[in-house]
C-alpha cells in the first residue's frame, strides 16, 4: 500500500532538513560519509525510476523531495570541505 511506503519517506525525509542545519551551523563536514550519500542518493533515484516505470503516483514526488534534500546537504558539505581546504592552505 502506498500509504505505508510514503510514510517510511516521510519519516526518512524528516532527518534531512536537520542534518542541513548542522551541516550550515558547523560550516565544517568533517564526520560525513559521502559513500553513505551516494547510496541514499541512489536510493531515491531507484524509487524515483520505479515509480516513473511501473506505478506512477503522488509517492513520486516524496521521493523527490528527500533526494532534494539530501542532494542539499551532500553539495553544502562538499561546498564547506572544498571552503575549508582553501582557507587552510592560504594560511
Amino acid at each position: 500500500m502506498n500509504l505505508f511506503e510514503a510514510g517510511m519517506l516521510i519519516c526518512f525525509g524528516i532527518s534531512w532538513p536537520f542534518a542541513i542545519a548542522k551541516t550550515v551551523r558547523a560550516k565544517n563536514p568533517a564526520g560525513k560519509s559521502y559513500l553513505f550519500s551516494s547510496l541514499v542518493i541512489l536510493g531515491y533515484i531507484s524509487g524515483c525510476i520505479n515509480k516513473i516505470i511501473n506505478h506512477f503516483d503522488w509517492v513520486f514526488w516524496i521521493y523527490v523531495i528527500d533526494l532534494l534534500l539530501v542532494s542539499t546537504d551532500t553539495v553544502l558539505c562538499l561546498y564547506y570541505q572544498v571552503r575549508n581546504r582553501k582557507n587552510a592552505a592560504a594560511r
